[in-house]
């Protein structure tokens, strides 16, 4: 049997650039348990086994494709030969994207279950998948002119569409909740229209879903505990939340795009979300993320 990560040291890794591949080819041993300080997709080429993360086990097979978020423990258990191809990539690389690219991502920030199992809910796109993880194969095989950045617009139509799966997904916060189709559609609309507040009145809302507007938020509270207010307010605190972690964007820049009236409406409704004004947030945020860094820096010297 794999090894999880409840049962032996883990080990950390790091990426030193803003984004790299990697083709392996393991023949029955298993890939340890490991944490790392990036995101990281894996799609199975070929091959067998279970893949582990956080103490939660999944069979894998060809076709497969897992997201793996920062400091998530996880480990492969080889049962066949398996062909893994893994595309790895830090924040420094998501900051360096449009803000219409960080928008895409928000459905891999907030919706991601963090569970084993394969992203691709959609099997139309499975072959599209695997057409694009061979197309950068052979980019890096053939290393003609542009190569790297042929590669790197292949990355991000790859995390499109692992944001387009995860659409298909019941939201973390509702998965213990018996969630009517209805009411999740309606969350699936929120998070699809959240940069539109004109689409998220309640009449437009009720209009799109054939509800009466004056019993819309009663619904929607009753599928899923939040009035529908509630549920947008906090879904787009959250979407502060990640950009004040992985965007350099000023807060009235950030207010402006989320749909807050002024920065001074933004730090208001954000200290009564969290408890600290977003410019606190972020400081806190960097100073974690300089202690971490000065953490692995130090356990590397030891180690060496």
């Amino acid at each position: 049997m794999g090894i999880c990560c409840t049962f032996i040291g883990v080990e950390r890794k790091n990426l030193y650039q803003p984004f790299e591949v990697e083709y392996k080819e393991l023949n029955e041993c298993p890939m340890g348990p490991h944490k790392h300080n990036f995101f990281e997709m894996v799609f199975i080429l070929d091959g067998t086994g279970i893949q582990c993360i956080n103490d939660n086990k999944f069979n894998y097979k060809p076709d497969h494709l897992f997201l793996l978020m920062p400091q998530e423990c996880h480990s492969f258990d080889v049962k066949t030969t398996t062909k893994f191809f893994f595309i790895r990539f830090s924040n420094i690389y998501l900051q360096s994207q449009h803000k219409e690219w960080v928008q895409k991502l928000e459905f891999i920030f907030e919706n991601n279950t963090h569970l084993p199992g394969c992203l691709l809910k959609n099997t139309s796109d499975k072959p599209l998948v695997r057409s694009l993880v061979e197309a950068v194969i052979r980019e890096q095989v053939n290393r003609q002119p542009y190569h790297l950045e042929v590669v790197q617009q292949i990355i991000n139509t790859l995390i499109t569409v692992v944001a387009r799966n995860i659409t298909f997904m019941v939201p973390s916060s509702l998965q213990q909740k018996a969630v009517s189709n209805t009411a999740l559609d309606m969350v699936h609309y929120i998070h699809q229209h959240i940069y539109d507040p004109g689409q998220l009145r309640a009449d437009v809302i009720a209009a799109r879903f054939s509800i009466s507007p004056g019993y819309i938020s009663e619904y929607f509270k009753t599928h899923t505990g939040e009035s529908l207010q509630q549920y947008i307010v906090h879904y787009r605190l959250k979407l502060v939340e990640v950009r004040l972690q992985f965007s350099e964007l000023r807060m009235n820049e950030i207010a402006f795009e989320l749909g807050f009236t002024d920065e001074s409406h933004l730090n208001r409704m954000f200290r009564k979300y969290k408890g600290m004004s977003p410019t606190d947030y972020r400081k806190q945020v960097k100073i974690m993320a300089s202690r971490e860094l000065q953490e692995r820096e130090a356990g590397s010297n030891i180690a060496s």
